[in-house]
């Protein structure tokens, strides 16, 4: 009984140890969404005033800042755009990608692995060098000024990588449940639809959630190929609509941030469990 009792005490404080540990990294983590809520629903004479406590309201809560992003900005459209440029973005990631990484992790190609490295090296080339010849492609396209060009470009690096991640993923599927599928009576393709990609899943969602990450965050690409208002994505309407010379518009700013970023990363929390996996390489026996 005492020995019982001693090993949850014993549990009870490695359990504190462990929450005493962790809590300066959420604090870290949660500070910046907290200050963008604050921030976001402040008055302007409450950001500015230097006596003022900064972490909480000192006025009332206003929706001002909200209403400069819908009435006097295009943050709808952006909001449009970037979801839909990055939707697009990540289906021709998908079908590109899931090929082409399949293929190098299992067809047993000539040199298959430096083909792979060679494609990821492509992912770590500064888009500062890409985006001068990518705007000649554009041009050509005729697609200057709206947002299909990005469309067109950020699949560049969204590619490459997804094919590296994804061909590490595919080397771990065991090639006996291929087998076995194909000694069933399917083919190559019957058993990498019907076997390898639903058990692929979380590589191919990982793979989905990188490349919508990269297109909702890119900054220099939106800047150089897109111009207009209304076509712009978040990214980059927000800076260069919301901050005019010196004078930043801190709680608009702060609410667009928050009214893209959060519901986004709820929703990457829903499958958090299958992009750990995903990361790791790892499929389940």
């Amino acid at each position: 009984m005492a020995t019982a009792q001693t090993l949850r005490q014993k549990e009870r404080r490695r359990h504190l140890l462990i929450y005493a540990g962790l809590t300066p990294f959420v604090i870290m983590a949660v500070f910046p969404i907290y200050w963008m809520i604050i921030t976001a629903f402040k008055q302007d004479p409450d950001l500015y005033r230097m006596d003022n406590i900064p972490f909480w309201f000192n006025l009332a809560p206003t929706l001002k800042h909200f209403k400069i992003l819908f009435y006097q900005t295009n943050y709808g459209a952006w909001i449009v755009n970037t979801m839909t440029i990055a939707a697009w973005v990540a289906l021709i990631t998908l079908v590109t990608a899931v090929p082409a990484g399949y293929a190098l992790a299992r067809l047993r190609l000539p040199a298959a692995e430096n083909i792979g490295i060679s494609v990821f090296m492509t992912y770590l080339v500064p888009p500062i060098i890409l985006f001068l010849p990518l705007s000649r492609v554009v041009a050509m396209l005729g697609l200057q000024d709206v947002w299909w060009a990005l469309v067109v470009v950020y699949p560049t690096f969204t590619i490459p990588f997804g094919t590296w991640l994804l061909m590490g993923f595919f080397k771990t599927v065991p090639m006996e449940m291929e087998e076995a599928a194909r000694v069933d009576g399917c083919g190559y393709l019957g058993a990498f639809v019907r076997v390898v990609l639903p058990v692929s899943v979380p590589g191919v969602l990982t793979a989905v959630i990188f490349a919508f990450t990269l297109s909702m965050q890119d900054f220099l690409y939106g800047l150089a190929f897109v111009a207009p208002g209304d076509q712009k994505p978040v990214p980059v309407g927000v800076p260069t609509e919301l901050i005019r010379g010196d004078v930043y518009y801190w709680g608009s700013l702060m609410g667009a941030a928050l009214l893209v970023g959060l519901p986004v990363a709820i929703l990457y929390n829903f499958f958090l469990d299958r992009f750990i996996q995903g990361i790791t390489g790892g499929v389940g026996k």
